[in-house]
């Protein structure tokens, strides 16, 4: 079976010797994605925000690997404080909510930067072609 890998230009994966993404078959993984801003811009500093970025890295990912949004079946949202859940929902909503995947979210010590207040995780189920 093929298999392919996305990078996003993580510090992180060059270091830490991990892909973004991989594909094998139909099936694809996004890993832990942290809102890493674009280079020379500052971390967002509201949740919401983060969120979004997070979701643009890993939207991003899945179409390197030949997907889209509407592949989605699971996300995976570690937060660092449960006040902001709601801020946190309502962003995954605007950028997963019309494919409405199984989603789970867990209240964590912390993430990997001290200024991060979300990282998610996303797998994604290609359609067969014909």
């Amino acid at each position: 079976m093929d298999r392919a890998t996305a990078r996003s230009g993580s510090p992180y994966e060059e270091r830490y010797g991990f892909s973004r993404g991989v594909r094998v078959g139909r099936r694809i993984e996004i890993a832990g994605t942290a809102p890493v801003p674009v280079e020379g811009q500052p971390v967002a500093d509201t949740a919401y925000a983060q969120m979004l970025r997070c979701g643009e890295i890993s939207i991003a990912a899945l179409e390197q690997l030949g997907a889209t949004a509407a592949d989605i079946v699971r996300t995976r949202m570690f937060i660092t404080d449960p006040e902001d859940s709601d801020e946190i929902g309502r962003a995954h909503r605007d950028v997963f909510g019309s494919v409405a995947p199984a989603a789970t979210m867990v209240v964590v010590a912390a993430l990997l930067e001290p200024d991060w207040k979300v990282e998610i995780e996303v797998e994604a189920e290609v359609a067969e072609s014909g």
